[in-house]
């Protein structure tokens, strides 16, 4: 049961909306102005990094093409 979140592009209020089920028709407006315009927005998420031992996560940065720097995560056992 996946939760997304929306902005409304009327009034620009951040609102969630939970979806049951996949194939379920869900009327999506904003609650605070009714609108039914509105973009899906990437969530943030709650999740903490850490650089230590033990063979966990590896956050390493590097310089792209770009000029900006570039985060690689790597996560022990997976694409091994």
């Amino acid at each position: 049961m996946p939760i997304f979140e929306f902005r409304c592009l009327k009034c620009g209020n951040l609102f969630e909306k939970l979806f049951l089920n996949r194939d379920e028709e869900v009327k999506i407006e904003c609650p605070k102005c009714k609108s039914d315009s509105f973009e899906r927005v990437i969530s943030k998420t709650n999740y903490k990094m850490t650089q230590g031992k033990g063979g966990g996560p590896k956050i390493s940065s590097k310089s792209c093409s770009s000029g900006n720097d570039c985060m690689t995560l790597e996560i022990p056992g997976y694409g091994d």
